[in-house]
């Protein structure tokens, strides 16, 4: 701080004052008549910073001379959000506490002082009595610093043959083991409300759809239990996930391992981990496990995204297919008659948020040497909003789920448009012996006679049809109309009724609804 001031004479700061700089003048005082004023408010401020109180020394400054500045500490600090690894960084401790005293390391004593501590501090935290200090960085340092603050020298012992590095992914490995049963857990709550929702639509014949245009006949049910298939497929992914990630980094320390006498077995085994892993520098530097996680969250996402889409869709006046119930939409603030399916249409929404903290944690692996880089810090926020959100989209497509009504009338009202039924009738000429591109060839002609006269296949009458192709007889009619094209689908995992029954069968035993 430079000061330039018009004053009779020149003079030098106080000694505790020359950092600010020395006031430098050459007209008359009289042209600055609060000159005392200004050095007394300067004095003023050296004395309120003489008595602010010394920053606590880092656990890792011993061969610092200085500490680090309060913009350094606000942007490198992670303790805002990782402190929710809290329980499992306790875990892991006590885990590593009792090894360590099992191996000789530590006495018995100073285990049972720690493990009683971090009880202590974990019971503070859940109570919301604990002081979370951004100054002491992240979730590991607080409790750390905080276990020396209760019980003094056993407190310093606890980091023995561990390094922050093999600390943090030990924790996030066991964080992400509870998520995903998390996960799996509302995954499957959502397949029983979907479930539910399709035994209570028996016999529902609805349009199918490609290309977004009418296709065959298909029973509710059939397309419901899609949904049920893919997040089942969902549930797989991450199940695998979990197996993967399921192998204990603890003792890999900085990269190198320890020259300790450590049993790595005994912690993995503690933690319930399947073994070790075998590489100390794999151990530390790998986020595999969270990619693997997230593009699990991520295809869950788009499975949720479009359920929302079709039931968004499904909800307009334009299909009117189904009607939410008040408990599950929202109005608008202009507009007094809208009734909109909000939930659905943020499923849809927030799949970009999933999608895009993939993308996130992708890019910032990519270009990471081994072993452990600071920029691994970044990992943690898109997965916790990952998992976070997914919870919520699960959650509220089960709501949701349980809360629509499909309109019978206005469905069956919408059937006979787009001759749902043209493909069973080229199935029926192919079994009068006509190869199916004839068979096709034929039936394209007969919905385009259909076309020209504004009715439907099975409003042809049978010399309409034969003008066509002498092959067809009576028995055409029994292919024709959408209730009729259901009964003639026979393969498996078909919307047949008998095919969809089976289903049904399947996923009740499976889910285990009574």
């Amino acid at each position: 701080m430079v000061f330039s001031a018009t004053l009779s004479s020149t003079f030098i700061l106080p000694s505790p004052l020359r950092r600010y700089s020395t006031i430098t003048t050459t007209t008359p005082s009289s042209t600055f008549p609060n000159r005392k004023f200004i050095i007394t408010r300067m004095q003023a401020q050296i004395n309120t910073d003489n008595n602010v109180k010394p920053k606590e020394a880092k656990l890792w400054g011993g061969r610092f001379e200085e500490g680090v500045t309060d913009a350094v500490e606000r942007f490198t600090e992670s303790v805002s959000y990782d402190k929710q690894l809290y329980k499992h960084d306790i875990t892991g401790s006590i885990a590593h506490a009792s090894m360590l005293a099992h191996q000789g390391l530590i006495t018995m004593n100073d285990r049972d002082s720690i493990i009683d501590g971090l009880r202590e501090i974990e019971k503070r935290i859940e109570n919301g009595e604990f002081n979370w200090r951004a100054d002491r960085e992240d979730v590991h340092m607080n409790i750390e610093a905080s276990l020396t603050d209760l019980i003094g020298e056993p407190a310093k012992k606890l980091h023995t043959s561990r390094s922050r590095n093999d600390q943090v992914v030990t924790d996030l490995r066991l964080w992400c083991r509870d998520a995903i049963d998390k996960i799996v857990g509302s995954i499957k709550q959502l397949q029983v409300s979907l479930l539910k929702l399709a035994l209570k639509n028996q016999g529902l014949i609805v349009p199918g759809y490609t290309h977004l245009q009418r296709a065959q006949p298909v029973l509710l049910q059939h397309l419901i239990l899609a949904y049920v298939e893919e997040i089942e497929r969902d549930a797989g992914r991450l199940i695998d996930c979990r197996a993967r990630l399921n192998f204990c980094p603890l003792g890999a320390c900085a990269l190198a391992g320890t020259g300790l006498p450590i049993d790595r077995f005994m912690t993995s085994d503690a933690l319930g981990f399947t073994a070790p892993m075998r590489n100390s520098i794999d151990a530390v530097s790998d986020r595999d496990f969270l990619l693997e996680f997230l593009s699990a969250n991520a295809i869950t996402a788009v499975h949720l995204s479009r359920l929302g889409e079709e039931w968004v869709l499904w909800a307009s006046e334009e299909f009117g297919f189904i009607t939410p119930s008040d408990s599950v939409s929202t109005g608008s603030s202009i507009m007094p008659q809208k009734k909109n399916p909000d939930p659905m249409e943020l499923v849809r929404g927030k799949s970009a948020r999933i999608i895009g903290g993939l993308v996130s944690l992708l890019t910032l692996c990519k270009g990471l040497p081994h072993a452990y880089n600071r920029d691994l810090q970044e990992d943690k926020e898109p997965v916790f909003d990952s998992v976070r959100t997914i919870l919520g989209m699960l959650e509220v497509s089960s709501e949701f789920a349980m809360n629509i009504t499909f309109n019978r009338e206005r469905i069956q009202k919408a059937l006979p448009a787009g001759y749902l039924d043209a493909t069973t009738l080229a199935d029926y000429l192919v079994k009068k012996g006509i190869p199916f591109r004839t068979s096709h060839d034929i039936a394209g002609k007969s919905v385009a006679l259909c076309t020209s006269k504004n009715c439907q296949l099975l409003d042809l009458s049978l010399d309409e049809l034969r003008s066509i192709n002498p092959v067809f007889e009576k028995d055409v009619y029994e292919f024709l109309g959408v209730e009729n094209a259901i009964q003639k689908f026979i393969s498996y995992g078909s919307t047949g009724s008998a095919c969809v029954a089976d289903q049904l069968d399947y996923w009740i035993k499976k889910l285990e609804i009574k």
